[in-house]
Parts: structure tokens; sequence; C-alpha cells
């Protein structure tokens, strides 16, 4: 029996799949279920768990006790990685977008990172631009000293592969498998899990008999998650792997901005359907565009769609 290494983290797995009735989905034929990743671990939500632990266990495998890791001001990914660090009693450093942040109060997403033990380096715009460039990591470490080093959203190979057992556990359950986008680790694993397991050749299917589909929402602008997300999946399988598209009208003017009308649909939502929670990061813009795409017929009358509540 393996013993695992980060028993603190232990999560609530396969995270549950539930129905909803909303008759913006119930009117055109479709029906709508809610796979509640963030019931996984009370302080590693959702894909952060699928995504953080793989590269924890890699540090843990490595003797590395200090996570340094990438985010901006309001990152989910940096507080999971805060958290996670206090459960297990690891150093954590968070490079944070945005220097002028220094010179302001902490914002609450901040504040919970440094109560939660982590230091917080704030870099320039410029200069965090070079994060992946070995001669700016090097840097880092005559700063921090020793580091497991973990991406930005904590996305790479070992994140991908996490994030296959979400869609490995929604294989058979639903036509189309809905998550909100960030740096594309998610979807790039959320579609290989959905597909065929290579060694046995045959297509698995969704509920209707069509090959399941990855949809991804991106909830920043920029237009550049397409090729991430074929970068993420050749680092993690050496090539494509899985069905996925990308929807990108639905960013709201971008990462962590909402609207008006986002806003109040997020309440409705929530009113219509407790007690599911619907962050305005992520989750709120995911629905808001499968009801704008429901209403536009974009999924064949008997479907099954199914939004990834990541919390």
């Amino acid at each position: 029996m393996v013993t695992d290494p980060l028993p603190e983290l232990a999560p609530r797995l396969p995270s549950p799949l539930r129905e909803v009735t909303d008759e913006r989905f119930a009117r055109r034929g479709v029906r709508l279920l809610l796979k509640r990743d963030d019931l996984i671990h009370p302080a590693l939500p959702g894909n952060k768990w699928r995504k953080l632990v793989p590269n924890l266990r890699l540090a843990a495998e490595h003797g590395h006790h200090t996570v340094l890791t990438f985010g901006g001001a309001y990152s989910n990914h940096l507080r999971a990685t805060a958290a996670a660090g206090r459960l297990l009693g690891w150093r954590t450093i968070g490079v944070v977008r945005g220097d002028e942040l220094a010179r302001q109060p902490l914002n609450d997403s901040l504040t919970r990172c440094a109560a939660d033990g982590m230091r917080l380096h704030f870099v320039t715009r410029a200069a965090y631009r070079h994060r992946a460039e070995p001669a700016w990591i090097a840097e880092l470490h005559e700063r921090f000293g020793d580091f497991h080093l973990v991406p930005e959203g904590g996305s790479n190979g070992a994140a991908v592969r996490g994030c296959a057992e979400l869609g490995a556990e929604l294989r058979g359950h639903t036509d189309v498998a809905a998550v909100a986008c960030g740096t594309g680790g998610t979807l790039a694993g959320l579609a290989a899990g959905l597909a065929a397991e290579p060694e046995n050749g045959a297509r698995r299917s969704g509920v209707s008999g069509a090959p399941a589909v990855a949809l991804g929402i991106p909830v920043l602008r920029g237009g550049f998650l397409d090729r991430e997300v074929t970068r993420l999946q050749r680092a993690a399988y050496g090539g494509p792997r899985g069905d996925w598209r990308l929807d990108d009208r639905f960013h709201g003017g971008g990462y962590a901005r909402t609207t008006r009308e986002l806003e109040g649909f997020a309440r409705d939502f929530e009113a219509r359907h407790p007690p599911v929670p619907l962050d305005r990061v992520y989750v709120a813009k995911l629905l808001y565009a499968l009801c704008q795409l429901a209403d536009e017929r974009a999924f064949p009358p008997d479907s099954t769609v199914t939004a990834v509540i990541t919390g």
C-alpha cells in the first residue's frame, strides 16, 4: 500500500455530480449538471486541488518543503498554495504581479495569503513577464534559496494529468463538460480525461452517443489560451488528447472584472439554486456563458451539459 505523502490534503473524491432544473436549459431540451469540485477540500477547492496537489507531491518526493509560485492580486492559486503551506507546515513564497501593490493595503485575497504564512514578493509587471525564464528564476533562487517552483496557476504537465481525473469522473455522464479558464491547465486535463484511454483504442462517448467535448470559457482577455492548452497537453502527453474548444466572448472585460449584468445573473442563479456559490471571477462567468449558449441553441436537444464548479 502506497502512503500518501500529503495526508493533510486528503480530498473528497469523486466530487458530487448533481442535476439542477433550470428552465433556460429545459426549454431547449438540455439537462444541466453541476460538478461540485468546490467540495473537494475546504482549503483547496476544485481545480486548485487537482492542479496543485500533484505538484506538491513532486516537491515532497524531492525533499522540498518550500514552494515558490506566481499570481496576480486576486489569484485563487496563490491563496490555495498559501493554505496548503499552512496545512503542511511548509514555507510558501508568492511572486505577485504589480509592484504598486506593495504600497497599498492588501486586498482580501492577499491578506488571506499573508495570514496563511505566505511571503509576498511584489514585482513590476515588466519583470513578471520573465517568470518562465531560467535567468530570472535563478535570481529568485539567489534571493530566496532552495525551493520547488510551481508555475502561474499551477498549470504544467503534472497539473494536466491531475485534472484528467476530473474528465475521467465525467466520462459517460455528459456530452459537454464546461469549465472557466485562467491558464488552461484544467481544460487541457479535462479534455484528456474525457477521451478514450490510449491503450484500448475505442472512443468513449458522451451520453447522447457523440464524443464528449470539453468547453473552456476564458475569464480574461488576450486570446492566448488556444496555444496554451495545446502546449500543456504536449507537456503532459506528448501531443493532443481529446476534443476541446474555447468561447472567449464571456470574459466580462478581463480577469476579476464584472458587469452589472453578470452580477445580477449571479445573484439570480444563487437564489434559484441554493446553496451553489458563484464566485464572480470564474464560476459566474461560466454559468452565464452556458445560459447564453443554451439560448443560442448551441447544445442539441437531449444533450447533457456539465458545469464544473471550481470554487
